[in-house]
């Protein structure tokens, strides 16, 4: 089609061609491939930096790499099966048929998500998918065999994180029109919470050493994984309306917003309660705040944002600083970094202030159709009715992530070991992968000869130079 087709003069660029038909909005396009971008870099490096700094120094390495780990197989599972479970052909009303995403045909047509190639929504889930199962890994840090880490994630992918997507997200499924789950408080963070406290029971605790002395090896570096976790939110939320446009914008704005409230109210309660201010706990405040305004995103006025983040920093606060530390049932499970808390408190959170807060004008933006909400605070009738479904739906993903999540770790007991053994523990990462984080002069380690230098070289006449390295120091 040529530019006068148009009755008036069109940039060149602009037009369709093979390489952009006339279904695909470029603007649209580029905007949907950032957001996964910055969505797939909350998880690596975002998470690897955060986990790898995060806990004591001797698991910097396992920790890091279970998300590193993480990243890759979903991705593998993702276009093998995984996304056709989550947004396919429905099999039943809570999945879909297992199918590949591979093919040239498929991933270069149109989505039904929005105007652009489906390739970017396949991308978009994906980075979505990947980061739930990094999340879930901040229950079981410190003591989860890797081997049995290695089958968990696509067994957990493939029998939770897809159930949960189909039936909020996709058009068949059974939850879907009735839910407000804007980009993921229930799909995402509830599962995770809840599906790491699961885990974590059955994996069991660390040693009793640990569990009493884990501080951070790094906590600038767990301010520099901390930064890509918010600043990539701007793609999880604002790429979540698969479009650029007002609730896109009003997303990311409200994201921020509610998030450094949030902070700041956490920052604020252990400046009362404890008389300093804690690094961590901002880090944890900031957190929570995103995870609550992640299911209402682009759904509430700013006013609401704001709110949700006081009550996002003052109640995961309270449930895990007071209540965790009180509670028997707490204190028999080792979640290691409080995921439950930050993120399964928070979701839930949340999600039930999205079915009080959400707006009817942004609903119908979003959503082009009067079945959702709006809030309790905008009607009380439907608005109630609202909140029952933001508890049914709570309720499903919560059920079901104990119940599979259980079943996936008695299984994988029966091939591996869960935890690693107790004299593996003590030693931590060398034990693990035979590699440490820091190799410090002066720190009593042994320092290895990089294994390469043993290996006889392939053509002796480029080696001739001798080497004086000592084994140890």
């Amino acid at each position: 089609m040529s530019a006068s087709s148009y009755g008036f003069p069109i940039p060149s660029s602009l037009l369709p061609s093979d390489a952009s038909p006339e279904w695909n909005n470029k603007a649209d396009n580029a905007w949907q491939l950032t957001a996964a971008t910055l969505v797939g870099l909350q998880s690596v490096p975002g998470l690897v930096i955060l986990y790898g700094s995060m806990v004591k120094r001797k698991w910097a390495v396992n920790s890091a790499f279970m998300a590193l780990y993480a990243f890759a197989c979903v991705l593998i599972c993702w276009v093998s099966w995984a996304h056709g479970m989550a947004f396919g052909t429905e099999l039943m009303p809570f999945v879909g048929k297992p199918n590949h995403a591979l093919s040239g045909k498929f991933l270069l047509a149109k989505s039904s998500a929005g105007y652009f190639p489906m390739a970017d929504f396949v991308f978009y889930q994906f980075a979505f998918a990947a980061i739930t199962v990094v999340l879930l890994a901040g229950s079981l840090l410190g003591r989860m065999n890797f081997y049995a880490w290695m089958l968990f994630v696509p067994l957990w992918l493939t029998f939770s994180y897809t159930v949960g997507a189909f039936s909020i997200w996709d058009k068949y499924g059974f939850l879907e029109g009735k839910i407000i789950d804007y980009a993921g408080g229930f799909v995402i963070h509830l599962s995770s919470g809840i599906a790491g406290f699961t885990a974590a029971y059955w994996v069991g605790p660390r040693i009793s050493y640990d569990r009493q002395n884990f501080p951070p090896n790094n906590i600038i570096h767990v301010l520099g994984g901390a930064g890509f976790l918010w600043m990539g939110w701007t793609g999880f939320n604002g790429g979540a309306t698969f479009r650029v446009g007002e609730i896109a914008s009003l997303a990311i704005f409200n994201t921020h917003l509610c998030t450094a409230t949030s902070l700041l109210v956490w920052l604020t309660l252990d400046m009362i309660v404890y008389t300093k201010s804690s690094v961590i706990g901002a880090v944890q405040g900031m957190i929570t705040g995103l995870v609550c305004i992640t299911p209402g995103a682009g759904l509430v006025d700013s006013w609401a944002a704001v709110l949700m983040g006081v009550l996002s920093g003052s109640i995961p606060w309270y449930t895990m600083m007071v209540l965790h530390k009180k509670s028997a049932f707490f204190q028999s499970v080792d979640d290691t970094l409080g995921v439950f808390h930050t993120h399964a408190v928070a979701g839930l959170l949340g999600g039930l202030l999205s079915g009080v807060f959400a707006k009817p004008k942004l609903l119908r933006i979003m959503y082009n159709d009067d079945e959702y909400g709006p809030g309790l605070i905008y009607s009380f009738s439907k608005g109630f009715r609202q909140i029952w479904y933001q508890l049914l739906g709570a309720g499903f993903i919560i059920v079901w992530n104990v119940v599979v999540t259980s079943l996936v770790c008695v299984l994988i007991s029966h091939i591996v070991d869960l935890r690693m053994q107790e004299e593996e523990l003590e030693v931590g990462d060398d034990a693990a992968h035979g590699e440490e984080a820091y190799a410090l002069w002066g720190d009593g380690e042994r320092i290895r000869v990089p294994l390469r230098l043993h290996i006889s070289p392939t053509i002796p006449s480029l080696c001739r130079r001798s080497f004086s390295i000592p084994l140890t120091v």
